[in-house]
């Protein structure tokens, strides 16, 4: 059943909290109105591994979302404005649009290849530069930033619960290697909210010059904007903890007066492959747009899924072989099965499935999978029609939720799934005659865990159920 503002009894989410630094449970503030950001891509190049598993993880967490709540506003972000994009430019000599335009249609492809859902929003940071001025303008009248040699900097000291996300101390700062000195700095942990553009670079007219914006400030902008403050939850990899996220929490908290910006932060862990770090150095840099020459969207997913999404993930050509056969054998058992009759079910519960409630533990995704691989073998095992057209149901709704399931089986689940519902909704009716109501609500709890809606209308029981996106 979907959160509507009570409570959801035992079945909660709990998420391990960067912030607290321990698993809590998670509670938005509207569980009407639920809100996740996440950090997107800088486009200048096809989408690597690393960047793969940060959108699959977050992809999942999406679903478990919708699962539980009504409503849920999804937005990750495009950087479009970058250095490095303005490195690549000028290499291959390209215009900056042209080049940011062709990667995020290249990743927009490579992702739903991965079987991804469209988040709500999917902002250009070139699209916020009025919200990103506007911030910064707060800052420098609440006396957070200042103007220097055509920059802006954020001045770390002035935000005294600076390091709350990341734990490091602003005297520790110089040591870690992830802050740029530069003489105009007032403090060394200063950080740059806007920077002068040559007339070679993209720029903006602002009250401190033309110029460009840093790279923090533009999420900040984007969560502000689309979503509206404070957010439930933030994501991102982990390597985004500090500088990015910590910056990102300074800038926005000191813009709005002390007023909280996100109450939880999730992140991934790295990706290396075959026990090394992944770096163009060590040119063992993997890219989603070639993996999908060489294998299924759905087993480069469920490899990226194998691993605890806070564990690191080691990346082999034998781990997605190893997927890839998982994947034929789950596929081919549906198929095998698809000639279930129409024979009655009896029963039932209302319990969420087996796979949701294991990734309602911080998206234990191992644990998950292990539940569905349960699934599948009673399945091959069952003798029963009822058995077996109630446990492929199981199977099909864990792997939908997992995001394994392909549009084109959708037919079959249709015709499997419809058997059941009918059968449901006469039994139904009966117990409504009888004036039987608490086995008419079991029996609509019961279809509710498959993510099937009842309404009761003068023609008669309407149902429907979500799948991507597409009702049926």
């Amino acid at each position: 059943m979907k959160e509507t503002g009570t409570d959801p009894g035992r079945h909660a989410l709990f998420l391990t909290n960067t912030l607290s630094g321990r698993k809590q449970r998670f509670q938005p503030r509207d569980p009407n109105r639920v809100t996740l950001y996440v950090c997107g891509p800088t486009v200048y190049n096809y989408a690597h591994l690393g960047n793969a598993r940060s959108a699959v993880v977050f992809d999942l967490l999406y679903r478990v979302l919708r699962q539980k709540y009504s409503r849920v506003l999804y937005a990750r972000n495009f950087t479009d404005v970058d250095d490095k994009i303005n490195a690549e430019a000028a290499r291959t000599g390209q215009s900056i649009r042209v080049l940011t335009d062709r990667f995020i249609d290249a990743y927009r492809s490579d992702m739903k290849a991965l079987g991804l859902l469209t988040p709500d929003f999917e902002p250009r940071v070139t699209d916020h530069i009025p919200d990103i001025i506007s911030i910064i303008s707060r800052l420098i009248d609440r006396g957070h930033a200042y103007v220097a040699e055509g920059h802006v900097l954020f001045h770390v000291p002035s935000f005294g619960q600076y390091g709350v996300l990341s734990g490091r101390k602003q005297e520790d700062l110089m040591g870690s290697g992830r802050v740029e000195i530069a003489p105009f700095k007032h403090n060394p942990a200063d950080f740059v909210l806007w920077k002068p553009s040559s007339p070679d670079l993209p720029g903006w007219e602002s009250l401190w010059g033309r110029g460009r914006p840093g790279w923090h400030i533009e999420c900040s902008a984007m969560t502000e904007n689309r979503l509206g403050l404070p957010i439930d939850l933030h994501g991102g990899g982990q390597d985004l903890i500090f500088p990015h996220h910590e910056n990102e929490i300074a800038q926005s908290v000191s813009a709005r007066d002390g007023a909280e910006y996100c109450k939880f932060w999730v992140h991934n862990g790295f990706v290396t492959v075959e026990g090394r770090k992944m770096s163009k150095s060590l040119d063992n840099v993997v890219l989603v747009h070639d993996l999908l020459k060489e294998a299924e969207g759905e087993a480069i997913r469920l490899a990226l899924l194998s691993a605890h999404y806070r564990q690191p993930l080691d990346w082999s050509t034998e781990l997605l072989e190893q997927c890839r056969r998982t994947l034929e054998r789950l596929h081919r058992l549906l198929s095998d099965t698809d000639h279930l009759s129409q024979e009655n079910i009896t029963e039932g519960s209302s319990e969420p499935g087996i796979v949701a409630r294991e990734l309602y533990d911080d998206l234990n995704t191992p644990a998950a999978l292990k539940a569905l691989f349960g699934t599948a073998r009673s399945l091959r095992h069952a003798v029963s029609h009822s058995e077996r057209v109630q446990l492929r149901i199981e199977l099909l709704a864990g792997l939908r939720l997992l995001g394994l399931f392909k549009e084109n089986k959708l037919t079959s689940f249709q015709s499997v799934l419809g058997a059941f519902i009918s059968d449901m909704l006469e039994r139904r009716t009966e117990a409504r005659d009888k004036r039987d109501f608490a086995e008419a609500d079991r029996i609509r709890e019961l279809l509710q865990t498959y993510g099937v809606t009842l309404e009761d209308t003068l023609q008669g029981t309407q149902w429907h159920i979500k799948a991507h996106n597409v009702k049926f």
